[in-house]
This record gives C-alpha cells, structure tokens and sequence, in this order.
C-alpha cells in the first residue's frame, strides 16, 4: 500500500505543480465532491483516470484530508493501491492524464484545492 503522509501541500509524481487545501474548503463541500468519512474523522477521495470507464481502471487519484482541514495527500495508485505511478512520463498515459486534469479542475473550482504557486 502506498503510504501518504499528510502535510500542508501535496504533489503528484511526474506533475510539477504543487497543491493545497483552499482556505474556503468546507466539510460537506468535500462530502459533495466525492470524498467519504474515513475511520479517524478525515476524508478520502478514489476517482479512477481511466477514461472508457469509471468502474475499471489500471490507475486510480487518491486524495487524503485530515479532520481539521488543514493537511492533505495525493497519489496515482495502481488499481489496487498497492504502488505509486507516474502518469506524465509516457505518451501512453496521456488519457489518465487528462482524467486526472479534469478531477483536479473540479476541485479547483469547487475550492477544495488551490494550486500553490511561488
């Protein structure tokens, strides 16, 4: 299982931008977007980037919250979770790839995230 370390800001391999919590996030916000309650009182998000369908996938977004909204992970998991993938460093991955724009839009949008910039 790949282990996710919660911290301030978050980083996808291969991706070089860097994202956060939004200020404005709020708890059903998470909750309308996809995420679900975990055990210990934070959220967890699993949206597959396979773009014939949703219900299969051989890679799969993982984004963890912890319960005071100030802290977050993010991986590209295999299906099963098991190993890290790098979806930008192959031509053969561009459809994850733009899956994977697509979920991280609709977060930016709906201010769950926020892209840091230096």
């Amino acid at each position: 299982m790949v282990v996710m370390a919660l911290a301030t800001t978050a980083q996808v391999a291969g991706d070089t931008r860097q994202f956060r919590l939004s200020p404005n996030v709020k708890r059903y916000t998470l909750m309308d977007t996809g995420f679900k309650k975990t055990n210990k009182g934070g959220f967890e998000l699993e949206r597959s980037l396979d773009l014939n369908s949703p219900f299969t996938s051989n890679t799969k977004l993982k984004v963890l919250v912890n319960a005071d909204l100030d802290k977050l992970s993010m991986a590209v998991t295999t299906a099963n979770g098991l190993r890290a993938v790098d979806i930008f460093k192959s031509d053969k991955t561009a459809g994850n790839v733009e899956q994977f724009n697509y979920v991280l839009n609709d977060l930016l949008q709906r201010q769950v995230l926020e892209q840091v910039t230096d």
